[in-house]
């Protein structure tokens, strides 16, 4: 891997560790649809991790990814928003997941193909 290319993951996994897992697990969520209510975002967490969630713990959290620029936010019908990963999104998430697929290469995980972006 080249010098600039190291510099630009070291940067772009500092900037990932800056978020809490609540918020990067909100990324996966939103990455996994085209766009998202904060409801459907807060149901599908939920569902998959049996624990209720707030709206002051949703909210607060999305709208700080959206002021990082990690999400597009757009209003709906002028009650309900919705959140989209924008292009730096997708490329932190990205990165996240090289990272996380680089450490998990151990015997136990050896079929698990990590992906090229």
């Amino acid at each position: 891997m080249s010098e600039v290319r190291l510099e630009a993951v070291d940067e772009t996994m500092e900037r990932i560790l800056e978020f809490t897992s609540f918020q990067r697990d909100l990324l996966f969520v939103i990455a996994g649809s085209e766009r998202a209510s904060g409801q459907e975002v807060k149901a599908e967490l939920e569902d998959s991790t049996g624990e209720s969630i707030l709206p002051g713990q949703l909210y607060p959290n999305l709208d700080e990814l959206h002021e990082a620029g990690l999400l597009r936010k757009s209003n709906r019908d002028g009650r309900t928003n919705d959140y989209a990963l924008t292009e730096c999104g997708r490329e932190v998430l990205a990165e996240l997941c090289r990272w996380q697929c680089a450490h998990a290469q151990t015997e136990e995980f050896s079929d698990v193909q990590v992906p090229e972006y």
